[in-house]
């Protein structure tokens, strides 16, 4: 038997690189967490691949209408009156011309027959999609963290969108077409954030920055795949695009469902001390001895589950130092939300073809997954996501310029520049806000974050619409917004190396300890 004099952790200092606890009054929930998860273990990667490959269904939702709603080529059939380059298609009699292929269900706008229509109505099903996306994250953020888990959430979110993108190839008009992307939109309007906190929750603070990099590099993985599936399907009916990625996303639900651990960290908030701990020695075997002597002695100096207050949304708006925290941080990723979704979509404008610059966005976020956890490990997160927006918004105004001047392939560079530099913003800003908020509301507080960054997209089209008219001036827009709205990250506080906090009261404690050290 152990000497009772011995501190409880002592037996992993060796192993884990974290220093050894002293007093048996030293341990909590956040030191057994930080102890038994210090070694990236292959059960550890397991349950973040399973979990992150929710983004790559996600993806392949968000970006499928650049092809199925996209308007079809077509070619005269009666040369006499019609040529191609310059003939009005909607001044031509229907009998003078025909859809490429010779269908027209190629794509969402030939089949309803909307190649005449304004383009607030082609547009009407990615908007529709947005604003569901913009719905169902308020709503669902009404949800309590404390109510159904990470897990179910994320299970819930991706099976419903995935049923009803399957629903999508039933459509008859563009009405029932625009209701159910709405419905998509709405059902996973959360999943990316049900997916970083269950995450983030189940890996120690060393190893965060490059575990979150996993889903990241997923769902780019999935905007990828989506171009290689659109290229292979393109002679095909839009239908079968969709029915090529809903399928596979409903047989990945069921894996979900079976292989999926929940969070230690909302498992200990709801006092399932045991439970949790059951989670974690199944992610990290090794430790078994360690944790089985740390749960007889956790529930004694833990608050029971009747003790712990119950928190949600309303707790951002009763507490000042939250409410600025979070209203800062959706502002921020407003900013980037424009130039992330917006700066795609208007790569069209640039006289390039579709599937190649769709390819070259998708391929260039890549890097920035290996970049990421550099910037997090060597440097802050304030200046770091300064110096990332200002260099994103600069970047944004050449492309601009470049364009006007008609230097297109240099434009396009810079073009992808922008979107590099707004996909790393992106990526620093979900690790900063998961350790600025605790666990009792940081599901809430990365749903907003994440509603940000969707009304921001929602507005990408109407941008990108004005980038028509006056060529490329969308990136100069996008440009002002990413590194205008990145300066309001100075107001935030510095997380770097802190570990995650579980209750409001103790996030208070650490900032204020935090502001006295610095002021002393």
């Amino acid at each position: 038997m152990a000497d009772p004099s011995e501190p409880l952790l002592s037996h992993l200092a060796g192993t884990s690189g974290v220093s050894d606890l002293t007093r048996a009054e030293d341990l909590t929930f956040d030191n057994i967490v930080e102890q038994s998860l210090s070694d990236f273990e292959f059960w550890q990667f397991f349950q973040i691949f399973l979990v992150g490959l929710a983004l790559l269904f996600d993806a392949q939702q968000i970006f499928i209408t650049v092809y199925t709603d996209a308007y079809p080529t077509w070619h005269c059939l009666n040369h006499t009156f019609c040529d191609p380059s310059a003939s009005d298609i909607c001044k031509l009699p229907r009998s003078a011309w025909e859809w490429d292929g010779g269908f027209k269900g190629k794509s969402v706008i030939s089949e309803f027959g909307l190649e005449c229509s304004s383009s607030l109505l082609r547009g009407m099903p990615t908007s529709a999609f947005y604003i569901g996306a913009i719905v169902g994250g308020f709503f669902l953020a009404l949800i309590p963290d404390d109510s159904l888990g990470r897990k179910r959430l994320l299970l819930f979110s991706t099976f419903a969108m995935s049923v009803t993108s399957i629903s999508v190839i039933f459509s008859t008009n563009v009405w029932i077409y625009t209701s159910l992307k709405f419905i998509i939109g709405f059902a996973r309007s959360q999943t990316w954030s049900y997916a970083l906190v269950l995450i983030s929750e189940r890996v120690s603070t060393r190893w965060r920055p490059r575990a979150t990099m996993i889903p990241f590099t997923l769902f780019v993985l999935g905007f990828m795949s989506l171009s290689g599936i659109a290229y292979l399907a393109q002679h095909s009916s839009w239908r079968f695009l969709y029915l090529y990625t809903a399928v596979p996303a409903t047989c990945y639900c069921i894996f979900l469902y079976i292989f999926a651990l929940e969070s230690p960290r909302w498992l200990h908030m709801q006092g399932n001390d045991a439970e949790a701990i059951d989670v974690l020695k199944r992610m990290s075997p090794k430790n078994r001895a360690y944790l089985e002597s740390a749960v007889s002695k956790l529930p004694l100096e833990q608050e029971t589950c009747e003790q712990v207050p119950s928190y949600s949304i309303k707790d951002f708006f009763f507490r000042k130092w939250a409410f600025r925290r979070i209203v800062v941080v959706m502002v921020i990723m407003f900013g980037l939300g424009i130039s992330y979704y917006g700066v795609p979509l208007a790569a069209r404008d640039i006289d390039v073809n579709i599937y190649l610059s769709e390819t070259l966005n998708a391929l260039v976020e890549l890097p920035t997954f290996v970049i990421t956890p550099i910037l997090l490990e060597r440097f802050n997160r304030r200046s770091s996501v300064l110096v990332n927006t200002l260099l994103g918004g600069a970047s944004g105004m050449l492309c601009f310029v470049l364009s006007v001047l008609g230097k297109t392939g240099i434009a396009f560079a810079f073009e992808l520049g922008t979107f590099f530099c707004a996909r790393i913003g992106f990526n620093l800003m979900a690790v900063y806000m998961v350790e600025m908020f605790p666990t009792c509301v940081r599901s809430s507080a990365t749903m907003m974050f994440r509603q940000a960054l969707v009304v921001g997209g929602a507005c990408c089209p109407l941008i990108a619409s004005i980038g028509r008219q006056v060529p490329s001036v969308s990136f100069a827009i996008f440009g002002v917004a990413m590194s205008g709205l990145g300066l309001f990250v100075l107001i935030l506080p510095e997380t770097k190396g802190s570990s995650l906090c579980d209750t409001m009261e103790e996030q208070e404690k650490r900032d204020q300890a935090t502001n006295t050290s610095h002021c002393c």
